[in-house]
């Protein structure tokens, strides 16, 4: 039974958190106090609904013990009439945000238009929305931005700073302020699929209910700016990457890297729509990156087997991508198409250009050692698996990186981590966009 309420606090939390959090910020204006008394309600459910039960309405029982966990917070720090008037006014009846004239009637994107102001910067309008209301880890958002940990909880602190000494509101734009905030909202719904396709840490891969939500959000989105060709591009990149989902991991849970993926098994509907919506989006003849990574995803999911894969292209793409997002994140995937398109020592050339930008990602080394491989480079190829290895965060890369390193692997040739480690490569995460 405990794990039966684990399993439903774990949902609740997956389906309510950005809702009670969005409530208490809305009455309070206080970020901090609002997330401090949301993670307070979900503590209280994880004691107190194994003993009564799971409540029919998980979402208001959340809210209102939110609430009150508020107006005993406030009441006890009132020095005045002020924050008295303000905690009676928590406690009314529960208001809830209508969409008005901003036609935007589903409750999460809602709330992440009404996080996306355009008076923060973008990253910080991103990072904010997925902090607050989709609820990813300080952790989460930071690899997703290739930052440490501890700048981003200093990004996330600045902005709320911000926030609060501009008075800055929250609350929903009417429908004629909405493409302001587009490409932030665009932003927050690629990571958070980008956290479901692969995920930061953890024994799995993939989160799949992080992916299947960020698709519907796209397509609420869709529905709401069917003229914005970079939200339907977006749509099209998400069905194409989603549409191998069950192809990417084995039994056992390692990683299937594409070119050993049972094609037959590729989600042929979700391929066909993507393509589709992508076509469209080509159409309006308003290019952006949304559009160039669903044209690569496309040129990946319409080779009927891995030799067909036109890399030439893909390589070409990249360059275009690298036009509208010059990231070395984005630097490296051109490399491994170069490599793929032409030879191994030409994409490794472009990698190692990239070792300063990207020291501690751990799909630079793990990049270097499959060009190695197969340059027949075979005890450089075991240094780079291994740095590799050292860095990844999730069970399914790491079993993935110890086959690649066991099968160039002989008695005469080990390398242990902490020699890579004296070589003056540590494990850390660097400063990066997303």
């Amino acid at each position: 039974m405990a794990g039966e309420h684990d399993a439903a606090v774990a949902q609740a939390f997956r389906d309510e958190w950005g809702s009670v959090v969005a409530t208490l910020i809305r009455v309070t204006g206080d970020w901090d106090l609002a997330e401090e008394c949301a993670q307070d309600a979900f503590a209280l459910a994880v004691r107190t609904w194994p003993r009564d039960g799971v409540p029919d309405r998980p979402g208001a029982w959340l809210t209102t013990a939110a609430r009150n966990r508020a107006v005993d917070r406030l009441r006890r720090a009132a020095t005045g009439a002020d924050k008295l008037r303000e905690a009676a006014r928590l406690v009314a009846p529960e208001d809830t945000v209508h969409s008005g004239t901003s036609g935007v009637e589903d409750d999460r994107l809602r709330l992440i238009f009404t996080c996306c102001h355009p008076a923060l910067a973008f990253e910080a309008q991103v990072a904010l929305a997925l902090r607050t209301l989709v609820g990813l880890s300080t952790a989460e958002i930071a690899r997703a931005f290739l930052v440490s940990e501890s700048t981003m909880s200093q990004r996330l602190v600045r902005v709320k700073r911000k926030i609060r000494a501009a008075g800055i509101p929250y609350r929903v734009p009417p429908a004629h302020l909405l493409p302001e905030r587009t490409a932030a909202v665009l932003g927050v719904l690629y990571l958070l699929f980008n956290e479901g396709y692969s995920a930061s840490e953890g024994d799995d891969l993939q989160r799949p209910d992080l992916a299947a939500e960020a698709i519907r959000l796209a397509r609420l989105l869709c529905a709401l700016m069917p003229d914005e060709p970079e939200a339907t591009g977006l749509l099209a990149l998400l069905l194409l990457q989603h549409a191998r989902r069950s192809t990417r991991n084995a039994p056992g849970g390692e990683l299937i890297p594409l070119d050993e993926q049972d094609r037959s098994r590729w989600d042929a509907a979700a391929i066909a729509e993507g393509t589709a919506l992508l076509e469209g989006a080509l159409r309006r003849r308003s290019p952006g990156p949304y559009q160039v990574q669903a044209a690569i995803a496309a040129c990946h999911a319409t080779a009927a087997r891995a030799e067909d894969t036109d890399w030439a292209q893909i390589a070409g793409l990249y360059l275009e991508l690298l036009r509208f997002r010059p990231d070395p994140v984005v630097e490296l995937n051109r490399a491994v198409a170069v490599g793929m398109a032409f030879s191994p020592e030409a994409g490794l050339a472009l990698a190692d250009r990239l070792t300063g930008e990207l020291a501690g990602y751990h799909l630079l080394p793990a990049t270097r050692a499959d060009f190695l491989r197969r340059l027949g480079r075979t005890e450089e190829a075991q240094v780079a698996y291994t740095e590799a290895l050292a860095l990844a965060r999730t069970g399914a890369e790491r079993g993935y990186l110890r086959r690649r390193l066991s099968e160039i692997s002989s008695p005469e040739v080990s390398v242990s981590v902490a020699a890579v480690r004296r070589e003056g490569k540590p494990a850390r995460t660097p400063e990066g966009q997303p």
